[in-house]
């Protein structure tokens, strides 16, 4: 089973577990399908965390619209998952919505009704260490995370991270930095979307510019 529409880019199927607290489960599951996803299984906010250990999915997808609990599920995944990225789903293009997503980890989020090419799409290029939105938030989130975020300190970076940074500063490929490091094109990819999401920075030049001057690398 499966054509070239459920592989990743580097022709890896992609799996995910669903987190929704919402009522119209069987339309996103069936959306995630149609996108090319192999949907390992569907679970509420609180089971998130261990369902998540326990199948250890390419990507976490979660469904905003049911209160709290889905939001507060996405920051607990970003805590205790970081190697596993978080796509968001909102039923509407909510830049308040969008924003808190981000806040609380998710690495790409989509707005309004999504077709299940572009869903299937955004999860492929989010396993991949890519970040998607919404063209209509893109601009919204870029500019809000592409400053830091008030009074709100930048968490500390691990060994790992900072030895990550530092290659990055210096020009190497993800691909590149997997091989001196002895990790994974993946791992390195998912260290540097944390490292963004640390620092509040929205791209790779920003993360150079913020290394440089601070003396990171």
């Amino acid at each position: 089973m499966g054509g070239s529409g459920r592989m990743n880019v580097r022709g890896v199927p992609v799996t995910a577990v669903l987190v929704t607290a919402a009522q119209a489960v069987p339309h996103v599951a069936a959306v995630l399908a149609r996108g090319g996803v192999d949907l390992l299984a569907t679970v509420g906010p609180d089971e998130a965390e261990e369902l998540v250990a326990r199948r250890r999915p390419h990507v976490a997808v979660v469904e905003l619209d049911g209160g709290e609990a889905p939001l507060e599920a996405v920051a607990t995944l970003s805590a205790a998952a970081p190697h596993v990225p978080v796509v968001t789903l909102s039923g509407r293009p909510d830049h308040a919505v969008a924003l808190a997503a981000v806040r609380a980890g998710a690495t790409s989020h989509l707005a309004g009704p999504v077709a299940p090419a572009d869903l299937g799409d955004a999860v492929r290029r989010t396993s991949a260490g890519e970040v998607v939105f919404s063209p209509g938030l893109a601009d919204v989130l870029l500019e809000e995370f592409g400053r830091p975020a008030g009074r709100e300190e930048p968490r500390p970076l691990t060994e790992r991270e900072a030895d990550v940074v530092r290659l990055v500063v210096e020009g190497l490929t993800a691909r590149q930095i997997a091989s001196r490091l002895v990790l994974s094109p993946r791992t390195v990819e998912n260290h540097v979307q944390n490292v963004l999401r640390k620092l509040h920075l929205h791209s790779r030049a920003a993360l150079v510019r913020y290394a440089i001057e601070r003396g990171l690398a």
